[in-house]
């Protein structure tokens, strides 16, 4: 079972019990996945298909809790794809339908249908609480979310730019930055942002699905945090080990050159600890000198240390540089 239908299973089973906030949710779900037929003698037929068990049971149940009616159920399997199966919920009393689009302002007092069963106003959204209603409806209608596992995805996919403008203001009323992007025909309200999905499933008051992805999220952030701190790790040992080599390699070619009797006692006596501890720290190289000194103190002898080492090899590079003069 994927996360998303996780979700809708949940909001299925979430009636809120005011009748203004029922009727915000059932103009979401007849706005984005109903249709309306006008018969030859005038008369509405209101008709919601969705291959969702879920949007059908919620549908149902909202009609009948909210205007105290049965609607006829027709279960057919989808012609092209064959493991699909079709729900249709059809209500053909004409007054019934007439007044269920009313009260969900899908038409006007003059009985104009709204372009696409839009919303003709927003009194039957007015309320925070029927936005979060509304929300709840579009989702089942006609949203998805992606796997938390993989990413973060929440979107909820409209016919026509009006009917997403409207969805992602009533998001974005809630600090939610919804974006909308066209697919194919379509206009896609989405939101990528983990932090704010939370807050959408909590809106939709999906609490079992909410503290799902909250552990996944906590999971998540935790293996990041322990990947970065073992990639800083890795990179500072990598230094270490880095730096440590340059110096050993100074320090063998001063031994090389000149010898170690050249050197003041203090940088004679920390090279011979370097190439002694090749894997010690600055820190704890210093503490191995008598009297112990810092690993600032540490750093600047094996500096001059260095720097003698560059010195000698610009002195053998011009000496050879002139012998090549003198031979030619």
């Amino acid at each position: 079972m994927s996360f998303s239908k996780d979700v809708k299973d949940e909001l299925s089973k979430q009636i809120n019990p005011a009748r203004h906030c029922q009727i915000a949710e059932l103009s979401a779900l007849i706005s984005l996945c109903g249709r309306i037929i006008i018969t030859e003698n005038d008369r509405y037929i209101l008709k919601i298909h969705t291959e969702n068990i879920t949007v059908a049971r919620k549908y149902f149940t909202l009609i009948k809790k909210t205007f105290n009616i049965n609607t006829e159920i027709s279960i057919r399997r989808n012609a092209y794809f064959k493991n699909s199966i079709m729900y249709s919920l059809i209500i053909l009393d004409n007054d019934i339908v007439i007044k269920i689009l009313q009260a969900t302002k899908l038409i006007d007092d003059f009985k104009e249908i709204g372009e696409n069963l839009s919303i003709k106003d927003n009194l039957v959204i007015q309320n925070v609480c029927c936005k979060r209603a509304f929300i709840r409806g579009a989702f089942l209608a006609a949203g998805s979310m992606s796997d938390p596992e993989k990413t973060y995805h929440f979107e909820i996919v409209a016919s026509n730019e009006p009917k997403a403008k409207q969805i992602q203001e009533i998001i974005n009323s809630f600090d939610i930055d919804a974006k909308i992007v066209t697919r194919k025909k379509y206009f896609v309200v989405y939101v990528k942002e983990g932090s704010q999905i939370v807050d959408l499933l909590n809106i939709m008051e999906a609490h079992v699905a909410l503290m799902n992805l909250e552990n996944v999220r906590i999971l998540k952030e935790m293996r990041n945090s322990i990947n970065r701190q073992v990639n800083c790790e890795a990179a500072n040992i990598n230094k270490t080990v880095m730096a440590a080599t340059k110096q050993i390699d100074d320090i063998l070619y001063i031994k090389n050159q000149i010898g170690f009797s050249e050197l003041t006692e203090g940088l004679e006596e920390i090279a011979t600890l370097r190439i002694e501890y090749p894997e010690s720290s600055l820190k704890e190289l210093g503490a191995l000198l008598s009297p112990p000194i810092g690993k600032s103190g540490v750093n600047h002898r094996l500096r001059k240390l260095s720097i003698l080492a560059d010195n000698l090899r610009e002195q053998k590079e011009e000496v050879n540089y002139g012998n090549k003069e003198n031979i030619n």
